[in-house]
């Protein structure tokens, strides 16, 4: 009788476990998909801005 108890209680800690990890794994995907959303927002105006220097720069050497 003892031993479904202990069986009982270890694998409900077991589960306990197991959800801490998943929460924790989905959480820290979440927040890294909202830093990469941040960091493309930061940098998107600069790639817009070399692609218009590239572009720039491409008509002024088809014009020499």
């Amino acid at each position: 009788m003892l031993f479904w108890i202990v069986l009982a209680v270890v694998v409900a800690l077991a589960l306990v476990v197991l959800g801490v990890v998943g929460y924790g794994t989905f959480g820290a995907f979440g927040r890294l998909g909202r830093e990469l959303e941040a960091a493309e927002r930061d940098v998107r105006p600069l790639l817009e801005q070399a692609g218009a220097t590239a572009a720039r720069a491409n008509a002024l050497g088809e014009r020499s």
